[in-house]
């Protein structure tokens, strides 16, 4: 069996290996700016999952020469992906999301668009918009969904029902956009056919997905339970073997964008072993060889 990589996908698409650029458009989300709540996700930090990124205080421009200077010092890349990851990149009038994406697409060397949000930051304005982008440069945009399960999402305070992702889905998808979904997993009290629960059903809806490894970031509300003792972080091995089993029920065709994901290591608190990545992918590959799970071209056509 193959899982189909996202390096793969974008040697196919682009004909070369192509990086990401982590842009901050300095937005908000409703889950903190109190139009649903003021305390964020239960798991999210200050920076509202940016860590990685520039520093708002530049352009958009500026943020991608720099980030561009920092990636040539290490490999001779040609292309980028302009990805908007802090907190909800929709969330923002129409008008000045146009700027700032049409800003960050011009640049020749910009392959595509990336855009991670919340489903229920996507009025017809902004779908309308993406979809005009799109016909100039691939949009794809990141819904955050992290679990199917009601009980779960309520305790992590996602601030909205299963319903609202299948419309968003649903809304992107008539517009032509590719939809990448991103999901948490080793989520409090979810079991492992939750888990597997959850990759399947957004499997099955989306072009891409991304697994995420739970992390214990210190200064989030997730951190004063896990100190509780309230629940536990999941094992190397654990999600090792997760991973292989969320792969194998995984449609052929959805583009695996991420495997276990990165916590800032000056905030992370648990799992410690996620903190050293050449180990985690090493093991990883290893399991997946294993297993027979093998990364390829196979379904890249």
């Amino acid at each position: 069996m193959y899982y189909y990589s996202l390096n793969e996908y974008l040697k196919a698409e682009f004909g070369e290996k192509v990086y990401k650029i982590s842009l901050d458009g300095g937005m908000t989300c409703p889950n903190r700016d109190g139009k649903i709540d003021t305390r964020g996700c239960i798991f999210c930090s200050k920076g509202g999952s940016g860590e990685f990124s520039a520093s708002r205080k530049l352009s958009v421009t500026e943020q991608i020469e720099e980030a561009k200077r920092r990636i040539r010092a290490k490999t001779d890349c040609k292309k980028f992906i302009a990805y908007f990851q802090p907190f909800s990149n929709t969330y923002a009038a129409p008008d000045y999301l146009e700027r700032i994406f049409t800003e960050a697409i011009a640049p020749e060397e910009i392959a595509a668009l990336s855009i991670a949000t919340r489903p229920d930051c996507l009025g017809d304005e902004v779908i309308e918009l993406l979809s005009r982008l799109n016909k100039f440069k691939p949009v794809w945009v990141e819904l955050g969904l992290q679990t199917i399960h009601e009980s779960t999402a309520e305790y992590i305070r996602r601030g909205y029902p299963l319903k609202v992702y299948d419309d968003a889905v649903s809304h992107l998808k008539d517009a032509g956009i590719q939809v990448i979904t991103h999901v948490i997993l080793g989520l409090p009290f979810e079991t492992r056919d939750m888990m597997l629960q959850t990759v399947k059903y957004a499997g099955e809806r989306s072009d891409g997905i991304k697994l995420q490894l739970l992390h214990v970031l210190r200064g989030t509300d997730l951190y004063d339970e896990y100190k509780k003792g309230v629940f536990k972080t999941l094992s190397m091995e654990e999600y090792i073997d997760l991973i292989c089993d969320c792969l194998e029920a995984l449609p052929p065709n959805v583009v695996v964008h991420r495997l276990t994901g990165d916590g800032d290591k000056k905030l992370l608190v648990s799992p410690l072993w996620s903190a050293d990545k050449k180990r985690v992918l090493n093991t990883l590959n290893s399991t997946l060889r294993q297993r027979n799970i093998l990364q390829g071209a196979k379904y890249a056509q």
